[in-house]
């Protein structure tokens, strides 16, 4: 299964390329394999166990998100067997 989209453009550019100014040099690499891990999921329990992944609350409900390293997560959501990458974030 491909991306519905990738709306954070590092991550496009990092998924796409293999590396962006956007997203710092340190993040790339766990970036790459997260990526390429959502791209061939085939349901959202593919993911349980894997980079922290944790549904989000509050106003990012219906969100998902997975470790990069420390504090920064690739935030997405998953509608009906399709992946939308919203953002490289630091959220806490």
């Amino acid at each position: 299964m491909a991306f519905a989209k990738i709306k954070h453009r590092g991550l496009k550019e990092v998924f796409i390329k293999g590396r962006s100014s956007r997203i710092g040099y340190q993040y790339q690499a766990n970036a790459t394999r997260i990526l390429d891990f959502l791209d061939v999921i085939h349901e959202l329990e593919d993911c349980n166990g894997y980079r922290d992944f944790h549904s989000l609350k509050g106003n990012r409900k219906g969100q998902y998100a997975m470790s990069v390293s420390g504090n920064y997560r690739i935030v997405f959501t998953y509608r009906d067997g399709d992946v939308t990458i919203e953002d490289f974030a630091d959220y806490h």
